[in-house]
Protein backbone atom coordinates (compact mmCIF):
# COMPACT_ATOMS: atom_id res chain seq x y z
CA UNK A 1 0.00 0.00 0.00
CA UNK A 2 1.05 3.46 -0.78
CA UNK A 3 1.60 5.97 2.49
CA UNK A 4 -0.68 7.99 3.08
CA UNK A 5 -0.30 11.55 1.79
CA UNK A 6 0.94 13.92 5.07
CA UNK A 7 1.77 17.66 5.27
CA UNK A 8 3.82 18.90 8.32
CA UNK A 9 0.44 18.95 10.47
CA UNK A 10 -0.43 14.74 9.94
CA UNK A 11 -1.94 13.03 7.71
CA UNK A 12 -4.47 14.42 5.58
CA UNK A 13 -8.18 13.85 6.27
CA UNK A 14 -12.04 14.52 6.54
CA UNK A 15 -12.53 17.83 8.33
CA UNK A 16 -9.36 19.28 9.03
CA UNK A 17 -9.54 22.10 6.42
CA UNK A 18 -6.66 21.01 4.64
CA UNK A 19 -6.45 21.12 0.52
CA UNK A 20 -5.07 18.27 -1.71
CA UNK A 21 -1.80 19.65 -3.66
CA UNK A 22 -1.56 18.90 -6.96
CA UNK A 23 1.32 19.10 -9.31
CA UNK A 24 0.25 19.17 -12.80
CA UNK A 25 2.79 17.07 -14.93
CA UNK A 26 2.39 18.84 -18.39
CA UNK A 27 1.46 22.59 -19.37
CA UNK A 28 -0.95 21.28 -22.00
CA UNK A 29 -3.67 23.91 -23.00
CA UNK A 30 -6.31 21.72 -21.24
CA UNK A 31 -4.66 21.92 -18.40
CA UNK A 32 -3.41 25.65 -18.51
CA UNK A 33 -7.07 26.79 -19.65
CA UNK A 34 -9.27 25.06 -18.17
CA UNK A 35 -8.49 22.33 -15.39
CA UNK A 36 -5.92 24.34 -12.92
CA UNK A 37 -8.58 26.91 -12.99
CA UNK A 38 -11.08 24.69 -12.13
CA UNK A 39 -8.98 22.95 -8.95
CA UNK A 40 -8.52 26.52 -7.83
CA UNK A 41 -12.19 27.11 -7.76
CA UNK A 42 -12.46 23.44 -5.53
CA UNK A 43 -13.41 23.47 -2.34
CA UNK A 44 -10.07 21.60 -1.36
CA UNK A 45 -7.73 21.38 -3.84
CA UNK A 46 -4.29 23.99 -4.88
CA UNK A 47 -1.79 23.54 -7.47
CA UNK A 48 1.37 23.77 -6.11
CA UNK A 49 3.94 22.55 -9.08
CA UNK A 50 3.72 21.98 -12.65
CA UNK A 51 6.44 20.29 -15.16
CA UNK A 52 7.49 20.35 -18.67
CA UNK A 53 10.43 18.88 -20.46
CA UNK A 54 10.89 22.45 -21.32
CA UNK A 55 12.17 23.86 -18.16
CA UNK A 56 12.19 27.31 -19.58
CA UNK A 57 8.19 26.67 -20.20
CA UNK A 58 7.73 25.14 -17.14
CA UNK A 59 9.18 28.31 -15.07
CA UNK A 60 7.12 30.76 -17.67
CA UNK A 61 3.86 28.63 -17.09
CA UNK A 62 4.17 28.47 -13.29
CA UNK A 63 5.41 32.89 -13.37
CA UNK A 64 2.18 33.46 -15.21
CA UNK A 65 -0.40 31.09 -13.13
CA UNK A 66 1.33 31.73 -10.01
CA UNK A 67 2.04 28.06 -9.42
CA UNK A 68 4.63 27.93 -6.55
CA UNK A 69 7.14 25.49 -7.91
CA UNK A 70 8.58 24.44 -12.23
CA UNK A 71 9.84 21.17 -12.63
CA UNK A 72 11.98 20.96 -15.50
CA UNK A 73 11.51 17.44 -16.26
CA UNK A 74 8.43 15.08 -15.18
CA UNK A 75 10.48 12.64 -12.43
CA UNK A 76 11.03 15.78 -10.31
CA UNK A 77 7.43 16.27 -10.22
CA UNK A 78 6.41 13.00 -9.11
CA UNK A 79 9.85 13.53 -6.75
CA UNK A 80 8.38 16.51 -5.29
CA UNK A 81 7.75 15.87 -1.53
CA UNK A 82 5.11 18.33 -1.29
CA UNK A 83 2.51 17.15 -4.41
CA UNK A 84 0.25 15.02 -3.32
CA UNK A 85 -1.61 14.02 -6.04
CA UNK A 86 -1.08 14.69 -10.28
CA UNK A 87 -3.03 15.44 -13.24
CA UNK A 88 -1.85 13.91 -16.49
CA UNK A 89 -2.87 15.84 -19.44
CA UNK A 90 0.20 14.50 -21.95
CA UNK A 91 -0.91 12.84 -25.20
CA UNK A 92 -2.88 9.79 -25.23
CA UNK A 93 0.23 7.45 -25.61
CA UNK A 94 2.12 8.95 -23.10
CA UNK A 95 -0.77 8.16 -20.39
CA UNK A 96 -0.13 4.59 -19.45
CA UNK A 97 3.98 5.34 -18.95
CA UNK A 98 3.26 8.54 -16.19
CA UNK A 99 0.51 7.36 -14.85
CA UNK A 100 2.63 3.90 -13.86
CA UNK A 101 5.87 6.21 -13.03
CA UNK A 102 3.46 8.46 -10.79
CA UNK A 103 1.22 5.54 -8.95
CA UNK A 104 4.63 3.51 -8.54
CA UNK A 105 6.26 7.12 -6.59
CA UNK A 106 2.83 6.78 -4.55
CA UNK A 107 1.00 9.77 -5.96
CA UNK A 108 -2.61 9.51 -6.79
CA UNK A 109 -3.54 10.15 -10.40
CA UNK A 110 -6.52 11.96 -12.15
CA UNK A 111 -5.45 10.99 -16.07
CA UNK A 112 -7.54 12.58 -18.83
CA UNK A 113 -9.28 10.21 -21.20
CA UNK A 114 -8.66 7.55 -22.97
CA UNK A 115 -6.93 6.75 -20.01
CA UNK A 116 -4.96 4.97 -22.27
CA UNK A 117 -4.18 3.74 -26.15
CA UNK A 118 -5.24 0.56 -25.44
CA UNK A 119 -7.86 -1.94 -23.70
CA UNK A 120 -4.84 -4.19 -22.28
CA UNK A 121 -2.86 -1.13 -21.88
CA UNK A 122 -5.25 0.78 -19.32
CA UNK A 123 -5.62 -2.48 -17.59
CA UNK A 124 -1.96 -2.95 -16.87
CA UNK A 125 -2.41 0.78 -15.04
CA UNK A 126 -5.29 -0.48 -13.02
CA UNK A 127 -3.35 -3.47 -12.24
CA UNK A 128 -0.43 -0.74 -11.27
CA UNK A 129 -2.98 0.95 -9.27
CA UNK A 130 -4.45 -2.07 -7.02
CA UNK A 131 -0.57 -3.67 -6.36
CA UNK A 132 0.55 -0.08 -5.05
CA UNK A 133 -3.00 0.58 -3.78
CA UNK A 134 -2.68 4.23 -4.89
CA UNK A 135 -6.17 6.13 -6.40
CA UNK A 136 -6.72 6.37 -9.85
CA UNK A 137 -9.28 7.96 -12.13
CA UNK A 138 -10.21 8.65 -15.47
CA UNK A 139 -10.64 12.16 -16.23
CA UNK A 140 -14.56 12.80 -17.75
CA UNK A 141 -14.85 15.30 -15.80
CA UNK A 142 -18.98 15.76 -16.63
CA UNK A 143 -19.56 12.98 -14.73
CA UNK A 144 -19.35 14.64 -11.52
CA UNK A 145 -21.23 18.00 -12.42
CA UNK A 146 -24.48 18.55 -10.50
CA UNK A 147 -26.56 18.60 -14.27
CA UNK A 148 -25.66 15.21 -14.67
CA UNK A 149 -25.82 13.38 -11.27
CA UNK A 150 -29.49 15.00 -11.32
CA UNK A 151 -30.72 13.96 -14.93
CA UNK A 152 -29.33 10.09 -13.17
CA UNK A 153 -31.68 10.64 -10.62
CA UNK A 154 -34.85 12.28 -13.59
CA UNK A 155 -33.93 9.12 -14.96
CA UNK A 156 -33.99 6.48 -12.06
CA UNK A 157 -36.93 7.84 -10.39
CA UNK A 158 -38.64 7.01 -14.07
CA UNK A 159 -39.51 10.80 -14.98
CA UNK A 160 -39.78 9.20 -18.97
CA UNK A 161 -40.26 5.79 -18.50
CA UNK A 162 -37.78 3.33 -19.26
CA UNK A 163 -34.55 4.83 -21.43
CA UNK A 164 -34.86 2.96 -25.06
CA UNK A 165 -32.63 5.53 -27.04
CA UNK A 166 -29.69 7.81 -26.64
CA UNK A 167 -28.41 10.05 -29.41
CA UNK A 168 -25.36 11.96 -29.02
CA UNK A 169 -23.47 14.56 -31.23
CA UNK A 170 -19.95 16.08 -30.36
CA UNK A 171 -18.11 17.86 -33.31
CA UNK A 172 -15.50 20.67 -33.79
CA UNK A 173 -12.88 21.71 -36.72
CA UNK A 174 -9.64 20.92 -36.64
CA UNK A 175 -7.59 20.46 -39.61
CA UNK A 176 -4.18 21.21 -38.49
CA UNK A 177 -1.78 18.65 -39.20
CA UNK A 178 0.79 19.37 -36.05
CA UNK A 179 -1.99 19.57 -34.03
CA UNK A 180 -1.67 16.24 -32.14
CA UNK A 181 -5.48 15.40 -32.09
CA UNK A 182 -4.19 14.68 -36.25
CA UNK A 183 -1.45 12.99 -35.16
CA UNK A 184 -2.47 9.15 -35.44
CA UNK A 185 0.49 8.00 -33.12
CA UNK A 186 -0.17 9.91 -30.39
CA UNK A 187 -4.15 8.65 -29.99
CA UNK A 188 -5.46 11.06 -32.31
CA UNK A 189 -8.73 11.36 -34.00
CA UNK A 190 -12.40 12.36 -33.58
CA UNK A 191 -13.20 8.61 -31.90
CA UNK A 192 -10.35 8.70 -29.19
CA UNK A 193 -10.80 12.36 -28.31
CA UNK A 194 -14.66 12.60 -28.18
CA UNK A 195 -16.05 9.46 -29.17
CA UNK A 196 -14.74 8.48 -25.79
CA UNK A 197 -17.53 10.77 -24.08
CA UNK A 198 -20.49 9.49 -26.26
CA UNK A 199 -19.25 5.73 -25.69
CA UNK A 200 -18.48 6.78 -21.49
CA UNK A 201 -22.26 8.31 -21.60
CA UNK A 202 -24.20 5.55 -23.35
CA UNK A 203 -22.44 2.82 -20.97
CA UNK A 204 -23.39 5.38 -18.17
CA UNK A 205 -27.15 5.66 -18.38
CA UNK A 206 -27.87 2.10 -19.39
CA UNK A 207 -25.65 0.95 -16.46
CA UNK A 208 -24.38 -1.94 -18.98
CA UNK A 209 -22.09 -2.36 -21.47
CA UNK A 210 -22.86 -3.04 -25.26
CA UNK A 211 -23.64 -6.35 -26.59
CA UNK A 212 -23.59 -5.42 -30.18
CA UNK A 213 -21.84 -2.54 -32.19
CA UNK A 214 -21.92 -0.94 -35.85
CA UNK A 215 -19.80 1.56 -37.32
CA UNK A 216 -18.66 3.49 -39.91
CA UNK A 217 -15.63 5.21 -39.74
CA UNK A 218 -14.18 8.09 -42.65
CA UNK A 219 -10.52 8.86 -42.09
CA UNK A 220 -8.22 11.43 -43.04
CA UNK A 221 -6.28 9.95 -46.50
CA UNK A 222 -3.19 11.57 -45.68
CA UNK A 223 -3.31 11.58 -41.59
CA UNK A 224 -4.75 8.40 -40.74
CA UNK A 225 -7.05 9.69 -38.17
CA UNK A 226 -10.88 9.39 -37.85
CA UNK A 227 -12.56 12.46 -38.93
CA UNK A 228 -15.96 11.02 -39.35
CA UNK A 229 -17.36 8.28 -36.86
CA UNK A 230 -20.91 7.07 -36.37
CA UNK A 231 -21.91 3.95 -34.17
CA UNK A 232 -24.89 2.34 -32.94
CA UNK A 233 -24.53 0.68 -29.46
CA UNK A 234 -26.67 -1.88 -28.98
CA UNK A 235 -28.03 -2.39 -25.08
CA UNK A 236 -30.47 -5.38 -25.39
CA UNK A 237 -33.70 -3.83 -26.69
CA UNK A 238 -32.23 -0.18 -26.17
CA UNK A 239 -29.60 1.28 -28.24
CA UNK A 240 -27.54 4.20 -28.08
CA UNK A 241 -26.47 6.10 -31.88
CA UNK A 242 -23.68 8.63 -31.90
CA UNK A 243 -22.05 10.50 -34.23
CA UNK A 244 -18.42 12.64 -33.41
CA UNK A 245 -16.24 14.25 -35.88
CA UNK A 246 -13.09 16.76 -35.89
CA UNK A 247 -14.02 18.42 -39.35
CA UNK A 248 -17.65 19.78 -39.53
CA UNK A 249 -19.27 22.59 -37.52
CA UNK A 250 -18.97 22.85 -33.54
CA UNK A 251 -21.51 20.80 -31.84
CA UNK A 252 -22.83 18.61 -29.22
CA UNK A 253 -25.98 17.73 -27.76
CA UNK A 254 -27.72 14.82 -26.23
CA UNK A 255 -31.13 13.35 -26.62
CA UNK A 256 -32.76 10.92 -24.00
CA UNK A 257 -35.67 8.84 -24.73
CA UNK A 258 -37.78 6.67 -22.76
CA UNK A 259 -41.28 4.86 -23.53
CA UNK A 260 -42.95 7.94 -21.43
CA UNK A 261 -40.84 11.21 -22.04
CA UNK A 262 -37.59 12.83 -23.15
CA UNK A 263 -34.48 14.47 -21.63
CA UNK A 264 -31.95 16.57 -22.60
CA UNK A 265 -28.90 18.93 -21.16
CA UNK A 266 -27.89 22.03 -22.58
CA UNK A 267 -24.27 21.73 -23.70
CA UNK A 268 -23.67 18.46 -22.25
CA UNK A 269 -19.74 17.76 -22.49
CA UNK A 270 -18.09 21.37 -22.45
CA UNK A 271 -20.27 22.45 -19.53
CA UNK A 272 -19.46 26.35 -19.23
CA UNK A 273 -18.14 27.15 -15.77
CA UNK A 274 -19.78 30.66 -15.79
CA UNK A 275 -23.63 29.95 -16.22
CA UNK A 276 -26.49 28.01 -14.94
CA UNK A 277 -26.62 24.42 -16.66
CA UNK A 278 -30.29 23.32 -17.84
CA UNK A 279 -32.31 19.98 -18.26
CA UNK A 280 -35.21 19.52 -20.28
CA UNK A 281 -38.04 17.55 -19.60
CA UNK A 282 -40.76 16.70 -21.76
CA UNK A 283 -43.69 14.53 -20.97
CA UNK A 284 -46.83 14.38 -21.92
CA UNK A 285 -48.99 17.84 -23.50
CA UNK A 286 -49.31 17.25 -27.00
CA UNK A 287 -46.47 16.15 -28.51
CA UNK A 288 -44.84 17.08 -31.12
CA UNK A 289 -46.97 20.12 -31.52
CA UNK A 290 -47.59 21.13 -27.86
CA UNK A 291 -45.49 18.97 -25.38
CA UNK A 292 -45.36 19.81 -21.87
CA UNK A 293 -41.72 20.70 -21.07
CA UNK A 294 -40.27 21.10 -17.34
CA UNK A 295 -37.06 22.76 -17.18
CA UNK A 296 -34.81 22.13 -14.13
CA UNK A 297 -32.41 24.70 -13.21
CA UNK A 298 -28.41 23.31 -11.76
CA UNK A 299 -26.56 26.65 -10.34
CA UNK A 300 -23.82 26.98 -11.94
CA UNK A 301 -20.59 25.18 -10.96
CA UNK A 302 -17.20 24.77 -12.82
CA UNK A 303 -17.37 20.85 -14.10
CA UNK A 304 -13.48 20.53 -13.38
CA UNK A 305 -13.75 21.78 -9.90
CA UNK A 306 -16.72 19.23 -9.04
CA UNK A 307 -14.19 16.59 -10.85
CA UNK A 308 -11.01 17.73 -8.21
CA UNK A 309 -13.38 18.00 -5.57
CA UNK A 310 -14.63 14.23 -6.18
CA UNK A 311 -11.18 13.12 -6.67
CA UNK A 312 -10.16 15.15 -3.62
CA UNK A 313 -12.94 13.44 -1.40
CA UNK A 314 -11.52 9.89 -2.27
CA UNK A 315 -7.31 10.54 -1.24
CA UNK A 316 -8.31 12.96 1.77
CA UNK A 317 -11.40 11.05 3.09
CA UNK A 318 -10.21 7.43 1.70
CA UNK A 319 -13.45 6.54 -0.10
CA UNK A 320 -13.31 5.18 -3.11
CA UNK A 321 -13.17 6.98 -6.40
CA UNK A 322 -16.24 8.08 -8.05
CA UNK A 323 -15.57 6.18 -11.39
CA UNK A 324 -13.78 3.09 -10.78
CA UNK A 325 -10.34 3.08 -13.27
CA UNK A 326 -12.34 -0.30 -14.72
CA UNK A 327 -14.69 1.33 -15.97
CA UNK A 328 -12.20 3.38 -18.30
CA UNK A 329 -10.51 -0.20 -19.38
CA UNK A 330 -14.10 -0.99 -20.41
CA UNK A 331 -14.66 2.50 -22.30
CA UNK A 332 -11.80 1.46 -24.61
CA UNK A 333 -12.47 -1.96 -25.12
CA UNK A 334 -15.80 -0.50 -27.01
CA UNK A 335 -13.30 2.22 -28.70
CA UNK A 336 -11.49 -0.71 -30.39
CA UNK A 337 -15.17 -2.71 -31.39
CA UNK A 338 -16.22 0.52 -32.93
CA UNK A 339 -13.05 0.83 -34.71
CA UNK A 340 -13.11 -2.75 -35.58
CA UNK A 341 -16.57 -2.38 -36.81
CA UNK A 342 -15.94 0.16 -38.59
CA UNK A 343 -14.07 -0.93 -41.47
CA UNK A 344 -10.05 -1.21 -42.13
CA UNK A 345 -7.53 1.24 -40.50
Amino acid sequence: MAAEPTRAGGPLGPGDGRRLRWGVLSTADIGVMKVIPGIRRSARGEVVAIASRDGARATRVAGELGIPRAHADYESLLADPGVDAVYIPLPNHLHARWTIAALRAGKPVLCEKPLAMTADEAQTMVDVARETGVPLMEAFMYRQHPSWLALRELLAAGRIGRLRAVDAWFSYHNDDPANIRNIAEFGGGALYDIGCYTINLARMLFGAEPDDVVARVVRDPDLGVDVLTSAILGFGDGQATFTVSTRVETDQRVDLYGDRGRMSIDIPFNIPPDRPTRIRVVAGGDPPVAPHEEVVELPTLDPYAAEADAFAAAVLDGSPVPVPPEDAVANLRVIQRVFGAGGPS
